[in-house]
């Protein structure tokens, strides 16, 4: 008996592909994106806000398609990807007189989440033009901060939607493969983090992160409609040590395997990170192990 495939987490049996290879013929005239959300009506296959899986099940379908297990019709029309030709953040003119002295002298710092505002663009320049990896435009869920003392900027921090497997974040939750795919959405990602060069103050990045994941889960669930219970982090530790993160009473949880989220070949093909996670709740393993 064939195995079954899988992708993104569900299995696909060798019933299912006879279902859709109907449903295939039974509609000879309609596109792949029309067919893809035909097929999630089918399955009831939808978000936790109701809507459809398209964009997943579209990989789901051309993944089958290539293994030749169904025939998809030609594609149609093949939609411009900005992401792909973006233009980089443009520089921003800002005051870079050196900042220092005690975290006492810069109160107060007020921290705002800029998704979706006007000082967005001035989130992806800093990280552009500062940050050693550059601005990346997230995918998914997720929200940026800028903090700010007497108007100018000092700090930036940006969180996205978390890695679907993570070895060493998985055990210490404790939650099986059903709870995973259902709580996921219940972990956010601190993807970028920059104190700006100019700035010199001890104390500053874990005092940051502590009143950030403070009001994170409230803003996430305003954006949406859901609350967050665990965040966490990679360090690189040929670079960094992690000790903002360790200030901030953030745990170790061990290190990657380097394979990535898309790894085929079970081998490590990029560098060893360490993993550091910060529970939101006392209550996050009650939370995140409902099924």
């Amino acid at each position: 008996m064939p195995l079954p495939w899988r992708y993104r987490g569900r299995e696909v049996s060798a019933k299912e592909i006879v279902f859709i290879r109907r449903l295939i013929a039974e509609h000879p005239g309609l596109s792949r994106r029309r067919l893809s959300q035909k097929l999630c009506e089918a399955w009831q296959w939808k978000q936790a806000n109701g809507a459809l899986r398209d964009m997943v099940c579209r990989g789901l379908l051309l993944m089958l398609h290539r293994a030749g297990e169904i025939e998809l019709p030609p594609v149609r029309y093949t939609p411009p990807n900005p992401l792909a030709q973006r233009e980089p953040p443009a520089p921003r003119l800002i005051d870079t007189t050196p900042i220092q002295g005690g975290l006492n002298q810069l109160q107060p710092i007020d921290i705002q989440q800029v998704r979706r505002t006007p000082e967005e663009a001035l989130f992806n320049s800093l990280m552009e033009q500062h940050h050693y990896l550059g601005y990346e435009q997230p995918v998914g869920e997720h929200l940026k901060y800028v903090a700010w003392v007497q108007a100018r900027p000092i700090a930036c921090l940006a969180w996205s939607s978390a890695p679907r497997h993570l070895g060493s974040r998985d055990r210490f939750i404790g939650w099986g493969a059903a709870a995973r795919r259902r709580n996921l959405r219940f972990l956010a990602y601190n993807t970028r983090f920059l104190i700006l060069p100019w700035v010199e103050v001890p104390h500053l990045a874990s005092h940051l992160l502590a009143r950030v994941t403070r009001q994170l889960s409230k803003d996430w669930e305003r954006f949406y409609q859901h609350p967050i219970y665990f965040v966490e982090t990679f360090v690189d530790p040929e670079r960094f040590r992690g000790t903002c993160y360790r200030a901030a009473n953030w745990i170790l949880l061990g290190p990657t395997t380097g394979r990535g989220k898309n790894d085929q070949t079970h081998r490590p093909n990029r560098s060893l990170k360490q993993v550091l996670g910060y529970p939101l709740t006392p209550r996050f393993r009650q939370l995140l192990q409902e099924t």
